[in-house]
């Protein structure tokens, strides 16, 4: 049986450890600053908060959804370009100015009707610590703080803002088995 010529191959792999520890992950927890973002803060004279994000990362989370992967973010911080950005990507569930990330996050777990072993998250910095420790698989960023690297059980090669979002969703897409198939998708390749 020929291949089909616009199949695409997958050049991305990942330890076969991490794919099993993240198979049944069902929701994936993100932060923003410092992992959609690159950390940085911009304020305008006006006093606006300006941000950047990195349309690679956006796309991750878009592909999440249509793999039966729920992406949500829990932030401490709030904005309108943060607030503008999400709904964009269709983000059903996000909550802002966050002090206590592991009730928010407990939360939409059980408005999903989801637990801990269901979920993943990305964090990059100390207040993410508590959500990390709960899920059943872990990642930040290359450029996160040093307690948060060692926490964990994957660190992207990239860094917030530059690809590390993407990667994560890239590695629970392949732990799912969605990946090859959304590749194929977007090359035109169809359903077999």
């Amino acid at each position: 049986m020929a291949s089909h010529p616009l199949r695409a191959r997958p050049v991305l792999a990942f330890d076969p450890e991490l794919l099993l520890a993240a198979q049944d992950v069902r929701v994936a927890f993100f932060d923003v600053d410092g992992v959609l973002t690159d950390g940085g803060i911009y304020f305008t004279d006006a006093g606006e908060t300006l941000k950047r994000f990195s349309v690679l990362d956006g796309y991750g989370l878009q592909m999440l959804r249509k793999a039966g992967i729920e992406p949500v973010v829990v932030t401490g911080r709030d904005s309108a370009p943060l607030r503008a950005r999400l709904q964009a990507l269709g983000v059903a569930h996000a909550r802002y100015g966050v002090m206590d990330k592991v009730a928010a996050s407990a939360e939409i777990l059980a408005a999903l009707g989801l637990d801990w072993p269901q979920a993943a998250a990305i964090g990059d910095d100390w207040p993410d610590l508590p959500v990390l420790r709960r899920v059943a698989f872990a990642a930040a960023p290359a450029n996160a703080h040093a307690e948060v690297a060692v926490a964990v059980r994957y660190v992207t090669r990239a860094r917030g803002g530059e690809g590390a979002a993407r990667e994560f969703c890239d590695l629970l897409l392949c732990a799912c088995g969605r990946y090859a198939g959304l590749l194929d998708a977007a090359c035109g390749v169809p359903d077999a």
